[in-house]
């Protein structure tokens, strides 16, 4: 099986970190999780439905949906919280990757544990930057909102194409597929992990920078 990587760019403040971060995940996993499969009997099922919330971000200009699963934000909020706790050490200019990984339990033979398969890897590089006063804060915030709204569509577009997910499974294959471990919802089997390095790239720093000092000078 191929895996498909998809890679996110946003450049950001630092108080602009969880939140851009947060509307990325929440918008990937609205579109990979379903409600909750209620069996019959094998092989006939219903599902339940997906409730959703909007989300107004208080650091960009920028409001986002999630799934109505507090159990799934607790745990989103925690990867994405020490991803930020991180970066912050790392030093005010820092540059760091965050990923979802979604994947599929293999069954294998005692003594050996289960494998797992990833099906699909979306990767957030996130670029932090300092800015100088109030003024360019209020423009970042704008020019991030729009960037993340460009961002949202392209996930959109990306998952409605005809590619590989896992088939529906049987009930007793059911928790090799989906996180059945939540009570609202069902996302596919997902992990999240990070990495950080110590400097962010002169190039993608100038960029920000040029972007606000073109908007000031209108």
């Amino acid at each position: 099986m191929n895996c498909r990587s998809e890679l996110l760019e946003v450049t950001v403040e630092a108080r602009q970190v969880e939140e851009s971060i947060l509307s990325l995940l929440h918008t990937i996993l609205l579109h990979r999780s379903t409600g909750k499969f209620h069996y019959k009997k094998e092989g006939t099922y219903s599902i339940g439905t997906v409730g959703t919330v909007d989300i107004d971000c208080d650091f960009i200009d920028f409001t986002f949906v999630r799934i109505s699963s507090d159990e799934l934000d607790r745990v989103i909020k925690k990867a994405v919280s020490e991803f930020k706790d991180a970066l912050s050490i790392s030093g005010n200019d820092g540059i760091g990757q965050i990923s979802l990984e979604f994947y599929q339990k293999k069954k294998s033979r005692w003594p050996f544990s289960d494998e797992c398969i990833p099906w699909e890897v979306w990767s957030i590089r996130v670029n932090v930057v300092n800015l100088a006063n109030e003024q360019e804060r209020q423009i970042c915030r704008e020019k991030v909102g729009e960037k993340l709204c460009e961002k949202v569509i392209n996930v959109v577009e990306v998952i409605n194409r005809h590619e590989y997910v896992p088939k529906m499974p049987t009930q007793s294959e059911v928790d090799n597929v989906f996180d059945t471990s939540l009570r609202e919802v069902q996302p596919y089997l997902h992990k999240i992990t990070y990495q950080i390095t110590d400097s962010l790239g002169t190039s993608v720093s100038t960029t920000m920078r040029r972007l606000i000092k073109d908007t000031l000078a209108l």
